[in-house]
């Protein structure tokens, strides 16, 4: 970006000196076409500066001036292949007619992917003495593309681009693709007649559906809705709006929640995350508490930076920039935050790539912060803008946009198989409903998954109150805890390891909620001890403090705590361990502040299986440990 600014400048400058030197032609006509073409820049027409110099140079071949001038102005419009042309042509008549010439030369090369003579003509720019600064750096900055572009291109990665489909595609332009975590919803951006807006599609049998219109509440005939980021769940759009009456700076981050089958009206995230600048291209984490973004605020390290923000209970935090392992001089855009966390896309003209807008990964390091990132590769970077790409939630496939493929017209969406290397850590997902156990309607009920080892949320969300449905993205290789609640009810417990997991598969989870009415009772899944012993493990205490947390909401609920085993043992050994461990968690709530009158305890050794013991899933059920309501 700063390359194309810069020679618009040069440009300009070129245009000054030249109307006031010596001219290397004395061919008036060719002179009068040249400085027609001098008044025609001053006012910006620069289709009809082209025109006076190319018959400048009809006029006289030899004329050095016009041809790097019309180089110059056809750089200026991104013409790389001709103004590479004109150059090449000055150099020719005068090898050391100006210096600035190699540089700009070698820049249109770049764009060219002719990256081999590109780094001779940098390199005998910068063989020069008393090169400005500015355009040193970035002669610099364009010969470590090169050397990056030609291994990339000797090493090439794994491509094949595959159309989502006439489904999707038309022949308008349909770009910035995201997909739920279930890969069953696509939204994306479509530009009809120089207006954006959002369009779905829905995955039926494993088939992509007509695109629809997403929603009258969100889309607007007047302004443009764009650069969009869908909460794993679906239910949550974070997207830009720019222009908008409601805005704060020329574009803002907007929120819209789903209602039912469409959306409630989007509202202004607000500062510190929105400011008079620009913000855009938001991508929400999978727990919906950390949204990554770009902005132009003061105090960067580029023009464009990317930065994060965590909601708490006070809102948005201060924007964070994410630092220079991932902002450089130059432009980063188009953040995707993959849903495990620790795996970070998007696109940068700053580091090492094979022109324009290259796209990179980084992956979030052991000690928290951000390595410095891994560019993706050719072909999937190219010398042209390469940008706007999202993964589904297993990290196997990517979506991106492109007009280059021979689609339907314009850009269309495509889908290819991203290689291993690149890839996020497996993640699968929880999907599931929760029911009052009496009425079967469904219930907005508080989700909560832990890692049992660091004892850490890794979701907290709300389940619908239309369906009851919720859906959550875990990383695999652990093991979760997952307690729903609502006031009113008893919490639902499970558990998941997912360790050595090497399926995809999604976990389905259907939990019924019991109202607090006496002998009511909940199986306290995430308590663990050791084989034969009673000592409660660290990874138990989440589930400890959501049972705290029940009686002290519910201050006249008493329970019983009840231990019991499988029937491997003596019957004797049983009792006890299971009165034991019964006694465990009741010690644990007495010292974390519940009354001892409102608790008791007993086991029940091998008395009450709720399950066959001839099995080993059988006997792991019936190990376990309940509270029962016994008053309210």
């Amino acid at each position: 970006m700063k390359v194309i600014f810069l020679s618009v400048f040069l440009l300009l400058f070129a245009s000054l000196v030249y109307a006031q030197r010596q001219y290397s032609t004395t061919d008036k006509q060719a002179i009068q076409y040249f400085s027609l073409a001098n008044q025609s820049l001053d006012d910006h027409m620069y289709d009809e500066a082209i025109e006076h110099l190319q018959k400048a140079i009809s006029e006289d071949a030899k004329f050095i001036e016009a041809h790097v001038l019309l180089a110059d102005v056809l750089r200026g419009r991104w013409r790389y292949a001709e103004a590479a042309d004109q150059f090449i042509k000055a150099i020719a008549l005068d090898p050391e007619f100006s210096r600035g010439i190699y540089y700009k030369l070698g820049d249109c090369e770049v764009h060219n992917a002719q990256y081999a003579q590109a780094k001779i003509h940098l390199e005998k720019y910068l063989s020069y003495d008393n090169t400005t600064p500015q355009t040193a750096a970035i002669a610099k900055k364009l010969l470590n593309d090169c050397a990056f572009s030609i291994d990339a291109i000797q090493h090439p990665v794994p491509f094949k681009p595959i159309n989502v489909g006439d489904e999707i595609n038309t022949t308008d332009d349909e770009y910035l693709p995201t997909v739920t975590a279930d890969e069953n919803t696509l939204i994306f951006t479509r530009k009809i007649n120089n207006n954006e807006d959002f369009y779905k599609s829905d995955k039926v049998s494993g088939k992509w559906q007509t695109a629809t219109y997403l929603s009258d509440q969100i889309n607007t005939p007047r302004y443009n809705e764009g650069a969009q980021s869908i909460s794993q769940n679906g239910k949550v759009l974070f997207f830009t709006g720019c222009n908008r009456p409601d805005g704060l700076g020329r574009c803002d981050i907007y929120i819209a929640t789903k209602k039912g089958n469409d959306w409630n009206k989007p509202f202004d995230i607000s500062p510190p995350v929105n400011t008079n600048g620009w913000e855009s291209q938001p991508s929400i984490s999978a727990d919906g508490r950390t949204l990554y973004f770009v902005s132009n605020r003061k105090g960067g390290y580029g023009g464009y930076d990317l930065y994060k923000s965590t909601l708490s209970e006070k809102g948005w935090s201060q924007p964070e920039n994410m630092g220079p392992n991932i902002n450089t001089p130059y432009d980063e855009q188009s953040p995707f935050i993959h849903p495990d966390d620790s795996t970070f896309y998007f696109c940068s003209n700053g580091w090492p790539g094979l022109g324009g807008m290259d796209l990179f990964v980084s992956h979030l390091g052991q000690d928290g912060k951000w390595q410095k990132p891994i560019n993706l590769g050719y072909p999937i970077n190219s010398n042209g803008d390469e940008n706007g790409l999202t993964l589904t939630a297993n990290g196997t496939y990517a979506f991106f946009a492109s007009n280059k493929l021979n689609g339907q017209g314009g850009f269309d969406i495509y889908t290819f198989e991203l290689p291993p290397a690149l890839r996020p850590h497996e993640v699968t997902y929880v999907k599931g409903n929760v029911y009052d156990a009496v009425t079967k309607q469904p219930l907005e009920s508080a989700v909560e998954i832990v890692d049992l080892v660091k004892n850490l949320p890794v979701y907290q969300d709300y389940s619908s109150a239309d369906q009851g449905d919720f859906l959550a993205t875990i990383t695999t290789g652990k093991d979760y805890g997952l307690n729903i609640a609502r006031d009113g009810y008893l919490f639902y417990s499970a558990n998941f390891s997912l360790a050595g997991h090497v399926n995809t598969e999604p976990f389905h989870i259907t939990a019924y909620l019991q109202p607090i009415e006496v002998g009511n009772k909940v199986i306290l899944k995430n308590i663990f001890f050791d084989t034969n012993k009673f000592d409660i493990k660290d990874e138990s205490k989440p589930e400890l403090q959501k049972l705290v947390d029940f009686l002290n909401l519910n201050k006249t609920v008493h329970i019983e705590v009840s231990g019991h085993t499988d029937n491997v043992g003596t019957v004797q050994s049983n009792q006890v361990l299971s009165e034991n461990r019964a006694k465990a968690v009741y010690q644990y709530l007495i010292a974390n502040g519940i009354q001892p009158e409102r608790l008791t305890y007993k086991g029940y050794g091998e008395t009450q299986p709720i399950e066959p013991n001839d099995t080993d899933d059988g006997r792991s059920k019936n190990r376990r440990t309940e509270f029962k309501i016994i008053a309210k």
